[in-house]
């Protein structure tokens, strides 16, 4: 994921209009630096959102969340959803994790950068007939469209995590939720062995370096970094509690087809791929993703895979 950290250089002037000199030239080309260096922050900031949008409309996402179906309704359903209850479901995706909480009873709303996600998602709610839910596009680094104290849980599944500037996201997942609520957040884990975390180590070194500033969305998978993120944000960290948990791929084919389905639909490792193929690589990348999922494969049936898959959940109580 292309990702940066916004830096913002601030230039300052002093005028004396107190019947002594007034430097007026000096203080116009401050204000131009901090105009400049503003649209700079800007820019980069949109092109840090723009890459992560183009990345997550990349292939079909869409493909790869049947596989994650079963254990998003299972996690949906320890959650403690009420009839009622306000949940944001950020980094929707189609629905994976939102639609079963509305069938629940929740009234949802699933935001995404993908577009082409939202559309997915609002067109499985129209045929599931389902209402109390929408999808709707935006920025989990900049929820401008969502009023503050809105929410009752906020729930983003390996969603939010993949935004850039994690300080901002992490302060606007608490601002939309109300003085009671909850944020679960689920994060995968850098350095885990098991599928998810293997699969982004073994694409990412077939890629170009990051650029500078970049902010590796793993790190959502460090209890460290997550404590220190909502500290920013004002919870202490008897607020913040984690426990590691399964999510579980379940897809109706062998192993190598599965690996062909991240191949041709899944946004970093189609990256992985076209980097590769520039290097001449492409088949060392398969041959090593093939090797992790048949190893990972726990499916007895030859024509069925199944691997779990190790996460971090996140759980943050904001105070009333």
């Amino acid at each position: 994921m292309h990702k940066c950290r916004d830096k913002i250089l601030l230039a300052s002037g002093v005028s004396n209009r107190g019947g002594v000199k007034v430097e007026t030239e000096p203080l116009k080309e401050n204000r131009n630096t901090l105009t400049n260096n503003k649209m700079q922050t800007e820019s980069i900031v949109s092109k840090a959102v723009n890459a992560n949008q183009a990345l997550w409309e990349k292939g079909d996402f869409t493909r790869l969340a049947q596989t994650m179906r079963e254990s998003g309704a299972s996690l949906v359903n320890q959650l403690g959803l009420t009839k009622g209850i306000h949940v944001l479901d950020l980094g929707c995706g189609d629905g994976t994790t939102a639609i079963p909480a509305a069938k629940l009873g929740a009234r949802v709303l699933g935001v995404d950068i993908a577009r082409n996600l939202v559309d997915a998602g609002n067109s499985r709610v129209e045929q599931e007939g389902l209402s109390q839910i929408n999808f709707q596009h935006g920025d989990a680094s900049d929820l401008k469209d969502l009023a503050s104290e809105t929410f009752d849980m906020v729930v983003t599944i390996f969603g939010a995590m993949f935004a850039p500037r994690p300080a901002d996201v992490a302060k606007e997942m608490l601002r939309v939720t109300k003085p009671g609520g909850k944020i679960v957040m689920g994060n995968w884990i850098p350095g885990d062995p098991t599928l998810v975390a293997q699969i982004l180590k073994i694409s990412s070194s077939y890629t170009p370096p990051p650029t500078e500033g970049f902010v590796s969305p793993m790190l959502w998978g460090v209890e460290s970094h997550v404590t220190d993120r909502f500290g920013i944000a004002g919870i202490d960290k008897e607020n913040i509690s984690f426990l590691r948990d399964t999510y579980t791929f379940n897809f109706n084919g062998s192993p190598w087809e599965f690996v062909a389905l991240f191949k041709n639909y899944y946004g970093p490792t189609m990256n992985a791929f076209e980097a590769a193929e520039k290097n001449g690589k492409a088949s060392d990348l398969q041959d090593e993703l093939e090797r992790l999922f048949v190893s990972q494969n726990k499916s007895a049936h030859a024509h069925a895979t199944s691997i779990p898959a190790t996460f971090l959940r996140v759980t943050v109580k904001k105070p009333q």
